[in-house]
């Protein structure tokens, strides 16, 4: 058994005895975590109220290779990130993460992936509130990128040729191909497609890139981008339980639905 600190996220949490509580955490420099915070839940604990869920801070393992359930020695907060509480649609985005973070990330160090999740959601507290959704799009394209499932959008998914669509001309997607496919590809057998339109597909391309700036997105179009993601998300995790957080996300369940007089961005 050895000592590791290291920066870590909660992602989810849940009773353990009548005094403890498991912590399944994110972490810098051993992955994807599981641990036993032991008193967690008595009045006085020494972990306070540190162990919420998208609390982020310096957590203490006494950590075994050979074992999937690790003690929580300390958890030094370093931020709860009040501004994600305060809003229910930037708490959706992130808890989307934390859900795809935790159900596809390794349980092995993968330094980029926890930055990446820490820069979303830094994106998503400050984001204007015009841009909230986009933000969390973009977050979760990118976090899936470097989970290893990046979408390929300017070269077709299936042969590799560059894709330069006309001003005009639509782009296929295919979840199960990876991404774009070019004018030869599509219609593909895989089933189904998304026809991007074309300011959709420049969109698209937009919220993977990092250094660009966010797209402007209304809400029948940011309703179609959630929906693609999501969609994208499902499939490559290939499993059937359920994603509640996504869902409650890609829903938008906390808002009524606002009907739209134009096409949406993804069909």
């Amino acid at each position: 058994m050895s000592l590791v600190t290291t920066p870590a996220l909660v992602l989810q949490t849940y009773r353990y005895s009548e005094t403890s509580k498991v912590v399944r955490l994110a972490t810098r420099d051993l992955g994807l975590q599981s641990a036993i915070a032991k008193g967690a839940l008595r009045p006085k604990s020494r972990f306070g109220a540190g162990l919420e869920l998208l609390s982020e801070g310096m957590a203490q393992l006494y950590f075994r290779e050979a074992r999937e359930l690790h003690t929580l020695g300390a958890f030094d907060l370093v931020s709860l990130r009040r501004e994600l509480a305060a809003d229910v649609g930037r708490f959706a985005g992130a808890t989307a993460l934390a859900e795809v973070m935790l159900r596809m990330a390794p349980p092995a160090p993968l330094p980029v992936a926890y930055d990446t999740l820490i820069g979303a959601l830094d994106a998503l507290a400050t984001a204007q509130p015009d841009h909230v959704d986009a933000a969390a799009v973009r977050a979760l394209w990118r976090l899936l990128a470097v989970l290893g499932f990046e979408p390929s959008l300017t070269t077709c998914a299936r042969d590799g040729a560059a894709l330069a669509p006309a001003a005009d001309e639509p782009v296929r997607f295919s979840v199960a191909d990876g991404g774009a496919l070019c004018p030869r590809c599509a219609p593909s057998p895989h089933a189904p497609l998304s026809k991007l339109p074309p300011h959709a597909y420049r969109d698209l391309v937009a919220l993977n890139d990092a250094g660009a700036a966010l797209p402007l997105l209304d809400s029948p179009h940011a309703a179609a981008h959630r929906r693609l993601v999501a969609r994208f998300v499902r499939y490559h995790l290939g499993e059937a339980g359920p994603l509640s957080a996504l869902d409650f996300w890609e829903r938008r369940a906390w808002a009524p639905p606002t009907p739209s007089p134009i096409p949406t961005a993804v069909s």
